[in-house]
C-alpha cells in the first residue's frame, strides 16, 4: 500500500491504496465479436466490440483502421432515473466516449488493423463511481477478444496491438489519498483524478481537478503513485482473463 493507514479503514473496509473487488466476465454477450462484463465494486459496465468492414470517410483509401467508442448509462443504473439521451450524447457522455476511444487507440497499430473499424460500446448497468475508468479497462478486453476473432479467422496475421491499457481513479478525501473512489467518496473528494496508463507504465491521459482549494505537486505525486499501483493490478487481471479465454498476448505490457 502506498498511502499509510492514517484515518483507518474506509467505509467499505478497504485500505487507502486498495482497489475495489474487480471481476471480468468475457463473452458476456455472445453475439458480439468481443464482450466483457466488468464489475468494480458496485459499478458494472458491459463492454462490447463490433467489427465493421469500413472506416470513416476521412480515413478511406489510407490503408488504416479506426477504433472508436460509445458510452451510455441505463436509466436506472443510478439512484435516480437517468433520462435517455434521445437527441444524441450530452456533454459528459461525449467527453467520456472520446476518452475511451483515445485510450484504446493509444495501444493499437491502426495500419496493421487494415481498413476496418471496431466500435466499442460501454453500457453502464450500475453506477457507483469510476464508470469511465471501468469502461476503458473493460473496453480493452472486449477489443482484444474481437481482434483475436479476426486473427483466428485468418483476417489478421497477428494482433495489431502495441500494448495494453487500463484506467483507475484516485482522489483526496478528508485529507487522505485514496485509490479507486466509490461514489460516496467521489462526491465529497477535494481532489479527483482519473489516470489512464499502459501496462508498460506509460501515461495515456491524466484528468485531475481540485474541487476546492488547489493541491500541491507532492499530493499529485502520491495520487499518481497509488494510481500506478492500481493500474498494475488491473493489467494483471486483464492478461489473466484474456489468457483464460485463449488469447496469447505478446509481452509488451
Amino acid at each position: 500500500m502506498v498511502e499509510g493507514r492514517r484515518g483507518g479503514r474506509r467505509a467499505d473496509g478497504r485500505r487507502a491504496g486498495e482497489i475495489r473487488p474487480v471481476r471480468l466476465t468475457p463473452g458476456f454477450l455472445p453475439p458480439a465479436e468481443g464482450s466483457v462484463l466488468i464489475e468494480m465494486g458496485a459499478t458494472r459496465v458491459v463492454c462490447t466490440a463490433t467489427v465493421q468492414e469500413s472506416v470513416p470517410p476521412f480515413l478511406r483509401g489510407q490503408g488504416r483502421g479506426w477504433v472508436t467508442a460509445e458510452y451510455a448509462m441505463l436509466p436506472r443504473s443510478a439512484g435516480e432515473r437517468i433520462e435517455r439521451e434521445r437527441r444524441g450524447p450530452g456533454g459528459r457522455t461525449h467527453e467520456i466516449q472520446r476518452l475511451v476511444g483515445r485510450s484504446l487507440r493509444a495501444v493499437m497499430d491502426l495500419t496493421a488493423l487494415g481498413e476496418r473499424s471496431i466500435l466499442i460500446d460501454c453500457d453502464v448497468i450500475q453506477a457507483d463511481g469510476g464508470t469511465r475508468t471501468a469502461s476503458i479497462t473493460g473496453g480493452y478486453v472486449a477489443l482484444v477478444l474481437a481482434l483475436e476473432r479476426l486473427r483466428a479467422a485468418g483476417e489478421l496475421p497477428r494482433l495489431p496491438l502495441t500494448g495494453s491499457v487500463a484506467a483507475v481513479s484516485a482522489g483526496i478525501v478528508g485529507g487522505r489519498v485514496l485509490l479507486d473512489l466509490a461514489y460516496a467518496e467521489d462526491s465529497r473528494a477535494e481532489v479527483d483524478l482519473n489516470v489512464v496508463m499502459t501496462g508498460a507504465g506509460r501515461y495515456v491521459e491524466v484528468q485531475g481537478t481540485a474541487e476546492g482549494k488547489p493541491f500541491a505537486e507532492s499530493q499529485l505525486e502520491r495520487l499518481l503513485a497509488v494510481a500506478r499501483a492500481g493500474v498494475g493490478e488491473l493489467t494483471a487481471l486483464q492478461r489473466t482473463t484474456l489468457g483464460e479465454a485463449g488469447v496469447v498476448l505478446a509481452r509488451r505490457g
